[in-house]
């Protein structure tokens, strides 16, 4: 099946893939490769405070051509400059060329200042001017939703999470949980395997169902995320492989392939863990040895 949009929880609906601008920096560059990522197809552009190019991601959108409903923009809320949320939402339709963006977040939990439940109500307050069509969070873990849920008018329509085989496990009960409430989950980082951990076990079961398919890595792990239902956000500079996460809607895995995927993830998560604990263990060795090697130097006695 193709990327069709997904249906949020205030009636309105979201395209489920996104070009998203986190590793874009500013510039020209910038505008240029939003410009890219709209000319091959994408409608969903998702940008943030904290990424310092709104204003070169809203040149794109006008540059295109493109009407305002025919465009899906998620920006967020990420308390830069020290700026609150009323400043921060009108200073990025400013920048973005627009009356008002799709879906605004708040960008994580820990810029929710004063509090959560405070932050919220601002947030619902951009809502009630017509400022965001939908409002949501992202990288808020349960405790935090349990917070936020237990005193919203406007119950979140999304959020947006670190989403790839290594962290599946782990934020499985997440996913569970924001099921339950009505909140999609938005997945940021899905080809993390392939393009910041490359050699792991995902990669092997990655490719063996990309050549059996006639695809290609990166599109069989889109469409991976796809399976659980997340919007997936996603980017690259290269025209022909945002061509190829576009096709990646298309592929239908088999349950076995996503176990496969899954089953990867798990070994690559423990061996991750594993290496990590080895780290921290022979760190702690390095510093109890030199902290030995000093006290025999000072003659003072440690037994």
């Amino acid at each position: 099946m193709p990327w069709d949009p997904i249906q949020l929880n205030d009636g309105t609906k979201i395209p489920s893939v996104a070009f998203g601008t986190w590793t874009l920096g500013n510039g020209q560059p910038a505008r240029d490769h939003v410009d890219q990522a709209l000319e091959t197809g994408f409608d969903h552009i998702d940008t943030a405070q904290a990424y310092r190019n709104e204003e070169e991601t809203g040149t794109a959108l006008q540059d295109s051509g493109l009407a305002r409903e025919d465009l899906y923009i998620t920006t967020k809320y990420s308390g830069r400059d020290g700026l609150d949320v009323n400043t921060s939402i009108h200073n990025s339709v400013k920048w973005l060329g627009v009356k008002y963006v799709d879906l605004y977040l708040v960008h994580h939990p820990r810029l929710a200042v004063p509090d959560i439940p405070t932050n919220w109500q601002q947030m619902e307050k951009v809502k009630a001017d017509g400022l965001a069509k939908s409002i949501g969070v992202s990288n808020f873990e349960i405790a935090d939703l349990e917070i936020l849920l237990a005193s919203a008018k406007v119950k979140p329509v999304a959020n947006q999470i670190l989403f790839h085989p290594y962290v599946w496990q782990r934020q499985a009960p997440l996913l569970e949980y924001c099921k339950k409430n009505g909140i999609v989950v938005e997945a940021y980082s899905a080809l993390t395997p392939l393009t910041r951990q490359p050699g792991g076990p995902v990669d092997k079961a990655a490719t063996q169902i990309a050549n059996r398919l006639s695809v290609k890595p990166e599109q069989v792990l889109l469409a991976w995320a796809k399976s659980k239902g997340v919007v997936v956000v996603t980017s690259s500079t290269k025209k022909e492989r945002l061509e190829g996460y576009l096709s990646a809607g298309d592929i239908e895995l088999s349950d076995d392939d996503i176990a496969a995927i899954e089953a990867a993830g798990a070994l690559g998560a423990r061996r991750n863990l594993v290496r990590t604990f080895l780290t921290r263990a022979i760190g702690l060795a390095l510093v109890g040895s030199l902290a030995l090697g000093a006290c025999s130097y000072l003659g003072i006695d440690v037994l």
